[in-house]
C-alpha cells in the first residue's frame, strides 16, 4: 500500500482496541494516532489531529458510533466494527466505507484498509484553490468555478458534478470531494448527494429542487439541513 493513512480506533472494549491496534502495527502505510474508549473522546481527537480513517464501534456509552458520524461535518473514512449486523442499513445511509462484524480477523481487516486506500487514491483526482475546483477529466485538469457548482451525485466509483447545464463525471469519491468544498456553502443531504445550499430553489417534503433537479434528503440529514437553512 503506497498511500499513508492516519487512523484512530474507537471502542469501549479494551480487548478489541488491543487487537485492532496490533493489526494496524502490522500494516505498512497505516498509522494509529489515537485509541479512544468512547465517541466523545474520538470527536475531540478528530478536532485536534489529522485523521483519514476511523475504526468505529457502534454501541458505546454517552454517544453511539452512528450518532458520532452524523455529527461530523467533515467525515474521514469510517469502517464500522461491531458485533451486530442490524446497524448495516443506517450505516449505509451514512455512507460508511466498510462494515466489519466482530470478531475481526486480519484478512477482513486488510480488505477494509485496502478499500480505503483505493478510495483515497481516487480522491487525488480533485484539487482545489480558493475559487476553483480542478477535476481530472481524461488527461486534462478542468477548472470549475466553485460558486457555479449546483450539486454532486454519487455514481458507484465515480461522481457527477452539476454546473448549470453541464455534467462532469470523474473518478473520485463523495467523501474526498466534500473535503475540498467550502462547508459554508456545501453539505451532504443524502449518501448519494452533496448540494450547494445557495442554489436550493425549494424544499418539498423530503426533496430539494435545484434548477429542475430533484434531490432526495436522507432521514439522517433532514434535521441538519433544516437547521442550516434557518441560518441563511
Amino acid at each position: 500500500m503506497a498511500i499513508s493513512i492516519k487512523c484512530i480506533i474507537v471502542d469501549d472494549d479494551s480487548m478489541t482496541l488491543k487487537i485492532m491496534e496490533n493489526f494496524v502495527m502490522q500494516t505498512d502505510g497505516l498509522e494509529c494516532v489515537a485509541t479512544c474508549s468512547d465517541a466523545i473522546e474520538a470527536a475531540n481527537v478528530m478536532n485536534s489531529k489529522e485523521v483519514d480513517l476511523v475504526f468505529l464501534d457502534v454501541e458505546m456509552p454517552q454517544m453511539t458510533g452512528l450518532e458520532l458520524i452524523a455529527s461530523l461535518q467533515r467525515r474521514p473514512r469510517i469502517v464500522l466494527v461491531t458485533s451486530k449486523e442490524k446497524y448495516a442499513v443506517p450505516a449505509f445511509e451514512l455512507d460508511v466505507t466498510d462494515y466489519i462484524v466482530k470478531p475481526v480477523d486480519h484478512a477482513r481487516f486488510l480488505k477494509a484498509v485496502n478499500k480505503v486506500a483505493e478510495l483515497m487514491k481516487a480522491d487525488e483526482n480533485v484539487v482545489t484553490n480558493a475559487d476553483k475546483l480542478f477535476v481530472k477529466v481524461d488527461s486534462q485538469l478542468l477548472g470549475l468555478k466553485i460558486s457555479d457548482i449546483l450539486m454532486v451525485e454519487a455514481m458507484a466509483d465515480y461522481v457527477r458534478i452539476y454546473t448549470g447545464d453541464k455534467r462532469h463525471t470523474i473518478y473520485s469519491s463523495m467523501k474526498g470531494l466534500m473535503k475540498k468544498l467550502p462547508l459554508d456553502r456545501f453539505m451532504r443531504v443524502h449518501r448519494s448527494y452533496i448540494v450547494n445550499i445557495n442554489h436550493i430553489d425549494s424544499v418539498e417534503d423530503n426533496t430539494l429542487v435545484i434548477k429542475n433537479n430533484l434531490v432526495p434528503v436522507g432521514v439522517t440529514y433532514q434535521k441538519i439541513l433544516m437547521s442550516r437553512l434557518k441560518t441563511l
